[in-house]
């Protein structure tokens, strides 16, 4: 890969992982919820999985989709009915951040956070224009390697920002009322970003 090509890449790992969709949505809610030090499992799992999607995409995911269209629509179907109800998970969740910080309540596990790459939208938008669009022609594995590097490099100080604002902000959600709405706001949000999908 050329230094161009390498720069292009990390503007575009940059801008399309610190702005708002649905892992930043969900960690904003979690950060503000459950905060910083509970939702590590849940960073870490979304950078990891993520780059470890750009991986299998470059070895060949992408030929599926080519190849067979209507298991795109079908990703896409799944992964709206799967947000949906996360967003309804977030606005009906009504434990006191201080409390989810003690141990009520279930942040992502890592585990979680990585299995959901594979449901999210973006994150599939992500890979495929990464190999698609910034990886050589025909990549081998060391090119797929380097791009999803870039990805995860990128990704991890980008994500952390959300879950920062998200833990800041816990500060003004102490009653159960602005719990209330900042959730059900975060909710809607996450819907809202659905949109793009489903035009």
């Amino acid at each position: 890969m050329t230094f161009d090509l390498i720069t292009a890449l990390i503007g575009f790992a940059l801008v399309s992982s610190i702005t708002p969709g649905p892992n930043n949505l969900m960690l904003l809610a979690s950060g503000a919820n459950f905060g910083f030090k509970r939702t590590l499992p849940h960073m870490f799992g979304i950078s990891i999985g993520h780059s470890f999607m750009v991986v299998m995409v470059g070895l060949g995911l992408m030929q599926i989709f080519n190849a067979f269209p209507m298991a795109y629509t079908i990703l896409k179907i799944s992964s709206v009915a799967y947000l949906l109800y996360l967003a309804y998970k977030i606005a009906t969740n009504t434990t006191p951040p201080k409390a989810s910080e003690t141990g009520t309540g279930k942040p992502f596990t890592f585990l979680q956070a990585a299995a959901f790459q594979w449901v999210n939208p973006k994150a599939w938008t992500m890979a495929l224009t990464a190999i698609s669009v910034y990886a050589p022609p025909n990549p081998n594995f060391n090119a797929i390697l380097m791009v999803a590097g870039i990805f995860a490099l990128t990704n991890l100080p980008s994500i952390t920002t959300w879950v920062i604002m998200g833990r800041e902000m816990s500060r003004f959600l102490n009653t159960p009322k602005r719990l209330r709405v900042f959730n059900i706001t975060s909710a809607l949000l996450l819907v809202g970003s659905l949109i793009p999908i489903l035009l």
